[in-house]
């Protein structure tokens, strides 16, 4: 039996860029992509201001989605920072964890996270930085009537990025983490991404992929396939 794997987006991005994903077979899980508020079929309802609305709402999003059965969560980058959050709250409620957490292209949730002064930046200028900073451009940047759709939830992401980490983002859990990081990342070292290994009381991987810190949107074929490789060796 595949294990549901369920996936929190990058800052800004919606449940679609998982659905290549869905065209290729994997043998250890099924791809369930979390749509979050403020993108895509839910632009019209607000996004997420804070981390604790943000694991909130994406907890009873993922409980939802997967229903009584087991499942592992992944998230990229702002997605990793939230995946971690809402297994905090999950575990702190005593609801069901993930069976596995994958996190990919971020720092250790206690880690200073980059500030570009968010709030302080015209649509041009937030887009420019993010670009600058991650390496990562979209068409829909370049779209007067798309980026008016995507700039809100982008905002509000990196808003959420840029606060200082809670108290709680320190507390191991009791779930099996692995952390992906690309070879030419030069957002996240490599010794910040290691640091997950003291987020956890059970056991953690630390996985070089090739690619720099959008390896995700860059290379997802070889993504897929070293998770598929990863859950096949954890069961």
């Amino acid at each position: 039996m595949k294990l549901p794997l369920l996936c929190l987006p990058f800052a800004g991005a919606g449940a679609s860029v998982f659905r290549p994903w869905r065209d290729h077979e994997a043998k250890s899980f099924e791809i369930v992509p979390v749509q979050l508020p403020g993108r895509e079929e839910l632009f019209i309802e607000a996004p997420y201001t804070s981390l604790a609305e943000a694991a909130t709402g994406t907890a009873e999003r993922i409980l939802k989605a997967s229903g009584d059965g087991p499942y592992a969560l992944f998230g990229h980058s702002f997605g990793a920072l939230l995946a971690h959050e809402t297994t905090q709250l999950l575990h702190s409620k005593c609801l069901p964890l993930p069976h596995r957490l994958i996190v990919s292209g971020a720092a250790a949730p206690w880690l200073p996270r980059p500030h570009i002064g968010v709030h302080t930046l015209s649509d041009g200028q937030l887009v420019a930085r993010i670009s600058e900073l991650v390496g990562y451009d979209h068409k829909a940047f370049h779209d007067p009537e798309l980026r008016e759709l995507v700039i809100p939830a982008l905002r509000a992401d990196m808003g959420i990025n840029e606060a200082p980490p809670t108290a709680e983002s320190a507390t191991p859990l009791p779930v099996p983490i692995s952390a992906l990081r690309g070879v030419d990342d030069e957002l996240v070292t490599r010794d910040e991404s290691a640091q997950w290994a003291e987020a956890t009381t059970a056991s953690f991987e630390l996985i070089d992929v090739p690619g720099e810190h959008m390896h995700f949107s860059d290379n997802w074929p070889k993504l897929w396939s070293t998770i598929d490789e990863l859950m096949l060796r954890a069961r």
